[in-house]
């Protein structure tokens, strides 16, 4: 095994949680604001918040920074640079990191996008969501596919590394023009995509117009035929899968995301963010006020935002480890989860799942969820778990 996934990682999440218009499938922390957000308020309150997080982590070299949301494009590169002087106040940066910055195409210019790329930004993720305006429409995005590939052509003049987002498994979208939007995206990508299947999630807008009928989505057989579909195409043209929704040219993949889907840790910074970090020798959890404005009035009375949190026992973080680890092409370490858990995994049950063709061993060592497996990934990490 190398050394980066013996070792995988010690991220900083940063979430900035507004946006200029909520979009109806999103359940993330975002909210919309009519007028100018404080943002040199909101830069200190960060900056408070991690000092506090440095004193639970102790020291830590940094492996990689993600600015999410929200939309953090809507931060004044100034906002973004005072940010990540936090960052490097409170723990080791190295030079060179990854440092990502999430942006709406209805966002971005040419002055900010330098900006962003002076104060240390060196990738960013755009999220396109589809490349036609009537698709666009549908998912409530403010930005047009004229906008999308002048925010994409801008970002790989600036930035060394770039990704996009795309959402498939619309209402009434077939194989056939999938893959055209398909073969459109990869022509314009640098080094890396993320598509996600559309899901309903409760709480949106979307949840509340399906349930009323006025859209339907594709059945799970339309479903599965897509998801295929996806993972031929890409690794065709050499952005194969590297995890369930992720695809790169090998070495491109997202560092920061790997340090949660090989179960490394990280702090969560801002309103509504997650961390998972080791303090005094066992793996904690730590949740943040979602209101903007109830977080920053927290950190400002006590110097963080932090209203829960639990002590994960060795069950839980075996069962997490599975769960994300499942997730990429290269799998899991069996060794490293049977120190976590206490106990190896069920051969009895590894063989049946290898016999139904849904997971295949990596050498003596290690354990991956096949392309069939993906599919039903859920049940196979349920199966094995047990």
């Amino acid at each position: 095994m190398s050394a980066e996934e013996r070792s995988p990682g010690f991220g900083v999440y940063v979430h900035w949680p507004f946006c200029a218009a909520k979009c109806p499938y999103c359940d993330f922390n975002s909210h919309v604001r009519h007028q100018p957000v404080d943002q040199a308020r909101f830069a200190a309150a960060f900056a408070a918040e991690m000092a506090t997080m440095r004193a639970r982590t102790g020291a830590r070299t940094v492996t990689s920074i993600f600015l999410g949301g929200g939309t953090p494009s809507l931060m004044e590169p100034a906002t973004v640079g005072a940010v990540l002087e936090a960052v490097a106040k409170n723990w080791t940066v190295p030079s060179g990191i990854e440092v990502t910055l999430e942006a709406n195409p209805s966002s971005v210019e040419a002055g900010r996008f330098r900006g962003y790329r002076d104060a240390g930004v060196n990738r960013v993720s755009l999220g396109v969501q589809a490349l036609n305006d009537r698709d666009l429409r549908f998912l409530g995005r403010l930005h047009d596919v004229g906008q999308a590939l002048h925010a994409i052509r801008l970002a790989r003049e600036t930035f060394p590394r770039l990704s996009f987002d795309l959402i498939y498994a619309r209402p009434g979208q077939t194989l056939e023009a999938w893959e055209r939007e398909l073969e459109e995206a990869i022509s314009h990508a640098a080094d890396h995509l993320s598509l996600y299947q559309l899901t309903i999630e409760e709480g949106t807008r979307f949840h509340l117009l399906h349930e009323a009928g006025k859209f339907v989505m594709p059945d799970a057989d339309l479903s599965a035929d897509l998801y295929r579909l996806t993972q031929e195409v890409t690794a065709a043209r050499g952005l194969p899968a590297y995890e369930i929704s992720n695809h790169a040219r090998p070495g491109a993949e997202s560092r920061h995301n790997l340090v949660y889907w090989r179960y490394g840790e990280y702090v969560g910074v801002g309103p509504g963010a997650h961390g998972r970090f080791v303090e005094d020798g066992r793996r904690i959890v730590t949740f943040t006020e979602k209101v903007p404005e109830a977080w920053a009035s927290l950190v400002e009375r006590q110097g963080h935002g932090v209203v829960g949190g639990e002590v994960l026992t060795r069950e839980e973080e075996a069962d997490e480890f599975l769960l994300m680890g499942l997730r990429l092409a290269e799998g899991i370490d069996l060794a490293r989860y049977e120190a976590l858990s206490g106990r190896a995994l069920s051969a009895r049950r590894i063989a049946v799942l290898q016999d139904e063709a849904l997971v295949a061993p990596v050498g003596n060592s290690r354990l991956r969820v096949t392309p069939a497996g993906m599919i039903v990934l859920d049940a196979v990490v349920a199966d094995l778990a047990r």
